[in-house]
């Protein structure tokens, strides 16, 4: 998964009111790659979570001059 790409999911779910919340579904061989790489939150099983302050550390390493 391209960290740009989340960062993009991210920036939209804070544009759409949820704080930059994000979920998604891993391979279970990506798991600690996306808690390394995205700050992702292993939620259980191979459910992934982003949570807001690593949503707007995304957001500001992709889209340096966005204001949200």
């Amino acid at each position: 998964m391209a960290g740009n790409l989340v960062a993009y999911a991210c920036k939209l779910s804070f544009q759409r009111g949820n704080d930059g919340n994000v979920s998604f579904i891993a391979k279970s061989q990506l798991v600690k790659h996306y808690v390394d790489s995205l700050g992702a939150f292993h939620f259980g099983g191979r459910l992934m979570i982003i949570e807001k302050e690593s949503a707007l550390k995304l957001i500001n390493k992709y889209f340096k001059n966005l204001f949200l």
